[in-house]
């Protein structure tokens, strides 16, 4: 028994083969679905690192800082990886040691490092 649509076969065939899409078509979606992450997350984030960065080594004895904790105080001494901070003069000085990435930003400005730890 021939099938009724054998006069058509050799047509539709043609037709699904012309009709799927390519390899590169496929992967566009994707592709834009990257770029979108990345300009809407990765460089925002990278721009925020390099900002934190740049103010983590400008920091120098007799600033006035706040860590990301809360404490208000001045830098007395500063290491790679840790600034002495003076907290309290009266009546005895007292100084703690934080890491230098606890610092959060200048006594009275807006604070370079976000509260979420996020940097």
């Amino acid at each position: 028994m021939q099938s009724l649509l054998s006069p058509l076969d050799p047509f539709l065939v043609s037709m699904s083969g012309s009709a799927q899409p390519g390899a590169w078509t496929n992967f566009i979606p994707f592709a834009l679905i990257l770029a979108i992450f990345y300009v809407l997350i990765l460089l925002p984030m990278k721009r925020r690192q390099k900002k934190v960065q740049e103010f983590q080594d400008a920091l120098k004895v007799g600033d006035k800082v706040v860590t990301t904790s809360g404490i208000f105080g001045q830098i007395t001494k500063i290491n790679d990886k840790s600034v002495q901070l003076q907290i309290a003069d009266n009546p005895v000085k007292v100084r703690i040691e934080v890491a230098r990435a606890a610092v959060g930003g200048y006594q009275g400005q807006d604070p370079v490092v976000t509260e979420s730890g996020n940097t």
